[in-house]
C-alpha cells in the first residue's frame, strides 16, 4: 500500500513533539514530515523552506501559526499541495489589539529574559480541564526547547503575513478545516469563516479542546487526520 507523503507544520513555540503522535499514529498510511518553522522570520521564508526539503506532491496540515505558512505554500506552490488540514487558524491578519499584544511581547522580550508559556498564559493555550498534568508540561517544556530567538522570528513573521481570505475561494483540494470548542486564540469563528471561503470543505469542532488539539486530543485528531487522508 502506498503512503502519502505529508508534512505537518507546529505553531508559534512549538517544535516536532506538537505532531509526534500524529506522526507515530499515521505512519501506515503516510510518510509524516514535521518542517522546522524555527528559522525564518517571515512566513514566505518558512514556506521556502518547507518547500526545498519536500519533494514532489504532499498532503499538508497546520495548526496556529502553521496554517499561516500552509496558506503560503498554497500562495507558492499549489500544485504541490493535494490536500489541506487546517487546526485552529485564522485566514485574517490580526486585528489592532492582537498585534498591540504581539509588538508587546516582542519589546518585554527585549529588556528581559524568555519566560517561554507561563502559568498564566497556559488558560489560552489549553482547555481548562488539562491545565495541571502532563498537557501543560509538554507545552512548557516544548517552548523552552523553541527559545527566545526563534520567538521573536516567529512573531515577526506572524505580523507580517498576508491576508489570506482572498486566497481562500481558489483552494481546490480536500480541505479539513478542524478547531477546538474552547479556543481563545482562533476561536470557532475564525474556522468558520474559513470553512465558509473553501468550497467542499469539511468543518470539524473538537468538543473540550483548546488552541492545540494535537497536543490536547492526540488520538481524536490523528483519526480525523487519517479520514482526511483517504477521503
Amino acid at each position: 500500500m502506498s503512503r502519502t507523503p505529508l508534512v505537518l507544520l507546529p505553531g508559534l513555540l512549538c517544535d516536532e513533539r506538537l505532531w509526534r503522535d500524529q506522526a507515530r499514529d499515521l505512519q501506515d498510511v503516510a510518510e509524516p514530515m514535521i518542517a522546522d518553522l524555527t528559522r525564518d522570520d517571515s512566513v514566505a521564508d518558512m514556506a521556502r523552506r518547507t518547500l526545498d526539503l519536500v519533494p514532489g506532491r504532499f498532503a499538508l496540515a497546520g495548526l496556529s501559526m502553521g496554517g499561516y505558512v500552509a496558506f503560503e505554500i498554497l500562495r507558492q506552490a499549489p500544485e504541490r499541495v493535494t490536500h489541506l488540514a487546517l487546526f485552529d487558524t485564522s485566514a485574517a491578519p490580526d486585528d489592532a489589539a492582537r498585534v498591540a499584544q504581539r509588538r508587546a511581547g516582542i519589546e518585554s522580550l527585549k529588556v528581559g529574559r524568555f519566560v517561554g508559556v507561563t502559568n498564566r498564559l497556559l488558560p489560552r493555550l489549553i482547555h481548562p480541564s488539562r491545565l495541571s498534568g502532563p498537557v501543560g508540561e509538554e507545552l512548557q517544556a516544548m517552548a523552552a526547547r523553541v527559545g527566545g530567538e526563534a520567538f521573536l522570528r516567529q512573531q515577526k513573521a506572524i505580523l507580517g503575513r498576508p491576508d489570506s481570505r482572498p486566497l481562500l475561494p481558489r483552494i481546490a483540494v480536500p480541505t479539513l478545516v478542524a478547531v477546538g470548542d474552547s479556543d481563545g486564540l482562533t476561536p470557532p469563528a475564525e474556522a468558520e469563516e474559513i470553512h465558509r471561503g473553501i468550497a467542499g470543505s469539511r468543518l470539524h469542532v473538537l468538543p473540550a479542546c483548546g488552541h492545540l488539539p494535537a497536543l490536547e486530543l492526540p488520538h481524536e485528531t490523528s483519526g480525523l487526520l487519517r479520514a482526511w487522508l483517504k477521503g
